[in-house]
């Protein structure tokens, strides 16, 4: 019989074993993805998530544990006899058994591989414990294989399809045929869970470091469709030269590219050493600007299907980029994405042609420059590097290749810094300066006239506040 050592779990995991000992969970059994990791020889380092089962009585033993360990005790559902324990950077899961027995329990979790357990008395005590394997999740976890214990288990919870296509992202491994068809056939009951937990999966996919091969993979199970509807008419909708794909398969050709530079900012040479920073910071709900990039790639032309044109000849989507904004805001409130990460998105959509508009004048004069880095503000590069990935994808190249050609975006994000300097600066101009030079009370034409002296002042044109006033006089003789 195979068994799991104690060591093998990590130090953080042994702590929070103890302590859930200490406190009386003798009957308790370490499950799922813990157990799995270990088998695999995958210690997370990030913190630790750990699940227990026990016959019953899972609430009153979260409380001793949350009492023992100093941690903080959220009750998920009382009916059901869940409960979660956050103790610094760990966190353990207790419920009851979901059926008379552990080996019932086991059987009726999403996957074979998660369907595994320890004693955690046994683990603790003799630093070693047998692995209880009823659906023969070992010998899959050996033969890279991901397997549905029984498809009534997609019955219990759709959201495990989902879970699969993650899972075989994250562990290298592949649903067996049987399991593909049942996800496959389940797929239109994903429609019918809570948009949060949707969302919490789906983001978990755009956290991959590839997470358009994820993306393909839940589109192929019918599960993508489910969540984003909008990409049905993507799918059909072609373009003109020069590009190469329909809307959707460009869209995920720019998703790839936006893994291939958040993996490897460093590729955009000399910029890799800030890029690397600035799309790992979180936007808000645990969502990195990486991870709001790629959704962008994902939606950036979602509107082509219903603003295709043929215009004398030529095929037009006219205002794609304003109305892509509205139904990106639509997406964002249907799945509950944070409002911060609906707000970059959108942001990135509606200004996404922007720089190929500048790259069209004859020349980018210094105001244009100046209103473009006002307008992003702190997504400008967001905005530049989707530009990068959108531009890679009309021909299917990596983003390094396109890089080498993409002066306008390499010159833009070499203003940034300078850029953000010269906002810093303190304006020369307040309110009441205005207000008392035109005698004016305060309303829309006072900001106006602030944010005029204010670009006058950022573009070099007035240096002193005399000089801010007396630009605002010649300007609203001219107007």
């Amino acid at each position: 019989m195979a068994t799991l050592r104690l060591d093998a779990l990590g130090l953080t995991a042994n702590a929070l074993l103890r302590i859930a000992v200490g406190a009386g969970g003798k009957d308790a059994v370490l499950v799922g993805g813990a157990v799995r990791d270990a088998v695999l020889g995958r210690v997370r380092r990030d913190g630790v998530d750990l699940d227990l089962a026990v016959p019953r009585g899972a609430l009153a033993l979260a409380r001793r544990v949350a009492e023992r360990g100093r941690g903080r005790l959220v009750p998920l559902d009382d009916q059901r006899g869940t409960a979660r324990i956050v103790l610094g950077a760990g966190r353990i899961d207790v419920a009851d058994f979901r059926a008379p027995t552990l080996e019932g329990d086991l059987a009726a979790r999403d996957f074979t591989v998660n369907a595994l357990a320890v004693s955690i008395r046994a683990l603790v005590r003799e630093g070693r414990a047998a692995v209880v394997d009823p659906t023969g999740g070992l010998a899959d976890l050996r033969a890279r294989r991901l397997r549905l214990p029984h498809p009534r288990v997609l019955d219990d919870d759709p959201l495990r399809g989902l879970r699969g296509v993650r899972l075989e992202a994250t562990l290298g491994l592949r649903l067996t045929p049987t399991s593909a068809r049942a996800i496959k056939a389940a797929a239109p009951r994903l429609a019918g869970v809570a948009a949060e937990r949707v969302r919490d999966e789906f983001l978990e996919l755009l956290a991959q470091l590839r997470s358009a091969r994820a993306l393909r993979r839940a589109d192929a199970l019918g599960l993508l469709t489910v969540i984003l509807p909008e990409i049905e008419p993507m799918r059909v909708t072609t373009q003109p030269a020069p590009h190469r794909f329909p809307v959707l398969e460009h869209s995920l050709r720019a998703v790839d590219g936006a893994d291939q530079v958040v993996a490897r900012p460093g590729d955009l040479v000399p910029f890799g050493e800030e890029l690397g920073p600035h799309l790992a910071a979180p936007v808000a709900g645990g969502v990195t600007r990486g991870q709001a990039l790629k959704l962008a790639a994902l939606l950036h032309d979602v509107s082509k299907p219903e603003t295709r044109r043929a215009i004398g000849g030529r095929v037009r989507f006219f205002e794609h980029d304003l109305i892509g904004a509205e139904r990106v805001r639509d997406i964002g409130e249907r799945l509950r994405f944070p409002a911060a990460v609906t707000g970059l998105v959108e942001r990135l959509v509606r200004h996404h042609l922007r720089p190929m508009h500048l790259a069209s004048a004859p020349t980018v004069t210094p105001r244009a420059r100046y209103r473009f880095y006002r307008d992003l503000g702190p997504d400008t590069r967001d905005l530049l590097l989707l530009v990068l990935v959108d531009a890679a994808a009309v021909r299917g190249e990596a983003p390094r290749r396109a890089w080498r050609r993409a002066s306008l975006v390499r010159d833009l994000l070499a203003g940034w810094s300078e850029q953000q300097e010269i906002a810093a600066a303190p304006p020369l101009l307040r309110g009441d300066d205005v207000m008392r030079h035109f005698d004016l009370t305060p309303g829309p034409e006072v900001g106006r006239l602030l944010r005029r002296a204010r670009e006058a002042q950022d573009l070099g044109r007035v240096s002193t506040r005399d000089e801010a006033l007396a630009y605002l006089d010649s300007s609203r003789r001219r107007s």
